[in-house]
């Protein structure tokens, strides 16, 4: 005989349900609580005529994040917002920038209090995740599309590249991509790949380090930066830089080539050493790559990267000792990155030292939830 539910346990279950439903936004909700923080770039030459638009959002009162690329060669600038009916702002000048990940940070002429700041989050967004993109599309201001996260690609020196399946256009360079929870996971940067595009954002994790100070140049000066990195003498640049742009698509072949060129211009390049030795990884080319990373290691002895990269390469050899020596030096270097921790519990799992790799998951959780979770299945295992 079935049992029935009394009905006030079924009243607050219902009760239950509707609170935990209540408390998940909707997209249309999320949209609205977000979209101020979004704004359209617009860049102008000498003439005062439009040359490209692009996307960018708040990551700091009066200070905007968009591509490099969609300023790249402007005369001056503006923004222009979505909330409301739109306010349009001059843009004082620039701030930072960073090629590598084609990132520049703007400085707006605003009131004081008129920007919405956007959040951001440096939790890497599992593969099949819900997100949304907010931007400027074909000049549709404000547009939005959503999709999943269809991959996650490690770029060392870089960061993690996110790969979305949102519709997006070159309009949307330098848009947020959000979470569901309305959090920045990443920096639309859009590649072109057998003529068509390929939907990548970078990791909001590089963007913390782009600095927030007061000293400002303009797009004159920002026009003679990167003149300057096209120079002949500056070729092992174009190398390096042509090979990140490989990496960002995950084509490790062409990547290696571009890379091993720059190291033959430039030995002493400490980054495309590092960059080599992750390619040859890929490959499973495992003692190749510690070679590699040896070699980074003689050009700069205290390296996170290349520690840290030199023992996932002992790793996957299966030489543990080895691999567990360079991830403790890595972590003596930088006791504050949670990737290091979890690195350390994968070996000592390996190794069979349950304990250990236990150890390993307590430091790891103040750091990193998320894959301080990861490695406790991996003990549980």
């Amino acid at each position: 005989m079935k049992r029935k539910l009394p009905p006030w346990l079924a009243l607050l279950a219902l009760f239950v349900f509707a609170a935990s439903a209540s408390a998940e936004e909707s997209l249309p909700e999320l949209v609205r609580r977000v979209k101020p923080s979004v704004v359209s770039v617009i860049t102008y030459n000498a003439a005062g005529e439009v040359t490209l638009t692009g996307s960018g959002f708040f990551i700091r009162p009066g200070q905007v994040l968009t591509n490099l690329h969609v300023v790249e060669g402007a005369h001056h600038a503006e923004i222009r917002t979505f909330e409301g009916k739109g306010k349009t702002y001059k843009v004082a000048g620039l701030v930072e920038v960073d090629e590598d990940g084609d990132l520049a940070v703007l400085r707006v002429d605003m009131p004081a209090g008129r920007a919405s700041v956007a959040e951001t989050t440096a939790v890497v967004p599992d593969e099949g995740e819900r997100i949304f993109v907010i931007g400027n599309p074909l000049r549709l201001e404000g547009s939005v599309a959503d999709g999943i996260v269809s991959a996650v690609r490690e770029v060392p020196s870089l960061g993690n590249i996110v790969q979305i399946t949102a519709p997006i256009s070159h309009g949307n360079s330098g848009s947020p991509v959000f979470n569901m929870r309305g959090q920045v996971v990443g920096v639309v940067t859009i590649r072109v790949m057998n003529g068509e595009n390929i939907n990548l954002a970078l990791g909001v994790s590089r963007v913390a380090a782009l600095r927030a100070g007061d000293h400002l140049f303009g797009f004159g000066e920002l026009a003679e930066r990167l003149k300057a990195s096209q120079r002949p003498d500056s070729i092992s640049d174009w190398y390096y830089r042509t090979g990140l742009n490989s990496l960002w698509l995950g084509n490790y072949d062409s990547a290696l080539g571009y890379f091993e060129t720059a190291v033959n211009r430039n030995p002493a390049r400490v980054e495309a050493w590092i960059q080599v030795g992750f390619c040859k990884v890929k490959q499973g080319k495992n003692q190749d790559a510690i070679r590699a990373f040896e070699q980074a290691l003689r050009l700069k002895p205290n390296s996170y990267e290349a520690l840290s990269k030199l023992g996932d390469a002992y790793y996957y050899a299966g030489n543990y000792y080895k691999a567990l020596e360079s991830y403790k030096q890595a972590v003596s270097l930088r006791p504050d990155l949670a990737e290091g921790y979890y690195n350390l519990g994968s070996v000592y799992l390996e190794m069979g030292d349950r304990a250990a790799a236990i150890a390993q998951s307590n430091l790891l959780k103040p750091l990193d939830d998320a894959l301080y979770k990861k490695l406790r299945q991996e003990i549980e295992r």
